[in-house]
C-alpha cells in the first residue's frame, strides 16, 4: 500500500469503524463498498489501497473485532 492509501485507509477506518455495532458480513461489505466509493473520489484507486492489505474486507473486520474489543476494558 502506498503511504497515501494507508493514511487514507487509517484514517477513514477511524471515521467509520467505531460506529460499526457489529462484525456482522452485511456490515462489512457495506463498509468495505463505501470505502472504496470514498477512495474513488478523492482519487485513490483500488489497487493503491490494496497493495499491501491483501484484504480491504478483512481489514476492516479485523478493525471493527479490535474496536469492540477495546469498549469492553
Amino acid at each position: 500500500m502506498s503511504t497515501r492509501g494507508t493514511a487514507f485507509l487509517d484514517r477513514w477506518v477511524r471515521s467509520n469503524v467505531p460506529g460499526t455495532v457489529g462484525a456482522d458480513v452485511i456490515s462489512v461489505a457495506e463498509l468495505t463498498q463505501k470505502l472504496f466509493a470514498d477512495t474513488k473520489k478523492v482519487g485513490i484507486s483500488s489497487t493503491e489501497i490494496e497493495e499491501d492489505t491483501g484484504s480491504v474486507y478483512e481489514a476492516i473486520l479485523d478493525a471493527i473485532v479490535h474496536h469492540g474489543a477495546g469498549l469492553a476494558d
